[in-house]
């Protein structure tokens, strides 16, 4: 019992130690929770204050936004009456975007791009005269004038020298008078070899062969010639005889899509004789009147090249002895006096009967065209 005693005296004061233990425990939590609602206490009137507070901002917000409505109405209003004007001033520029084209047709543009070369060749001359006395300073003047314009040396010498003669036969004063007689020398130059175009009806086909130096623009020649001829209700066919530069063959069927004319044609690297031999005989067949044979670009001082050009015209002549008809050298105006060397060549060559100058509408001159008809 004694043991027992002890034993639960033991237990006892343990357990009771437990409780004097745990018993503090509980106090600081029970304070703690008091504190903690005593806070909430005091920060309840800060939160009422708060809420107050944005009821207040709430109502000056609303006051504002009540003032501001005729204010926002009135903008809005202004900005849909001038989206609404916007949208019916749109149709007007659309109308005025779309007749600027139709101001300047074909022949408009063709004015506008000759523009340059007349103004070197023709309203050059006339400005140059104006307000200056007939001496030999205003002869030395024009010689440099006539030189820049590419017409070369021997044909402006024979120019200034029939102007001196001529001024000093009428005792001109007036430098405008010089002027009219610079006009007649240079279309007396210009009148012996000016023949336009003319195709032969009783040929059928009448074969025009384009030739000249690479890149003076002989396809695009034929490709407006074309046009031309089937405007004037001729039948035209094309003959890709320019088998030698890439593409050359497919540039002329677009060409000849455009104008829906038809194009005979082989694969690049073909004998050109051979394509154009046969389109002489497509031609025959179809009763077109006239056919267009390209070349390919060779330089005039290439002995091989310009045999290949003679090779072709005597293989055109073994299917109608009178071929080709016309025989077109392209030029390019920009060329100087280069294109001397090539007329008097591809001449001597084939046999020229006429001259096409091309690229008149850059900054070009185009007066080697005097030289040509005076040495050629």
């Amino acid at each position: 019992m004694a043991e027992e005693n002890k034993k639960g005296g033991f237990w006892a004061s343990l357990f009771g130690r437990n409780k004097k233990q745990d018993e503090p425990k509980i106090e600081p939590i029970i304070e703690e929770e008091k504190i903690t609602e005593e806070k909430i206490k005091d920060i309840e009137p800060s939160i009422e204050k708060f809420e107050t507070h944005d009821l207040v901002e709430e109502e000056k917000i609303q006051e504002i936004s009540t003032a501001l409505e005729p204010v926002a109405l009135e903008l809005v209003e202004e900005i849909i009456e001038a989206k609404n004007l916007e949208d019916d001033l749109q149709p007007v520029v659309e109308i005025e975007t779309r007749e600027k084209p139709s101001e300047g047709g074909f022949f408009s543009r063709l004015v506008k791009g000759l523009l340059k070369t007349k103004q070197n060749i023709g309203a050059g001359f006339r400005s140059f005269f104006l307000g200056k006395k007939i001496d030999d300073e205003l002869f030395e003047e024009l010689e440099e004038q006539l030189l820049i314009a590419d017409i070369g040396v021997p044909t402006t010498s024979k120019i200034i020298k029939n102007l001196t003669e001529h001024a000093s036969r009428k005792e001109l004063q007036d430098a405008e008078l010089l002027y009219q007689q610079l006009k007649v020398e240079m279309a007396d130059i210009l009148e012996p070899v000016a023949q336009p175009l003319e195709i032969d009806s009783t040929k059928k086909p009448c074969v025009i062969l384009m030739v000249g130096v690479n890149g003076v623009g002989k396809t695009t020649t034929i490709g407006k010639l074309a046009r031309k001829f089937q405007s004037e209700g001729k039948s035209v066919m094309l003959a890709a005889g320019d088998t030698f530069r890439a593409a050359a063959v497919e540039q002329l069927q677009v060409w000849g899509e455009r104008n829906h004319i038809p194009v005979v044609s082989q694969s690049t690297g073909s004998d050109s004789a051979s394509v154009i031999f046969d389109a002489m005989q497509s031609a025959a067949a179809r009763n077109i009147d006239i056919l267009i044979a390209d070349t390919a670009g060779r330089l005039q001082n290439k002995n091989n090249l310009m045999d290949e050009l003679k090779k072709i015209v005597r293989v055109m002549k073994k299917y109608d002895e009178t071929a080709p008809h016309e025989i077109m050298l392209t030029l390019d105006a920009g060329t100087g006096q280069n294109a001397i060397s090539q007329a008097k060549l591809f001449n001597e060559a084939v046999g020229l009967t006429g001259i096409s100058l091309t690229k008149l509408d850059g900054t070009a001159k185009g007066g080697v065209i005097f030289a040509i008809a005076e040495s050629v």
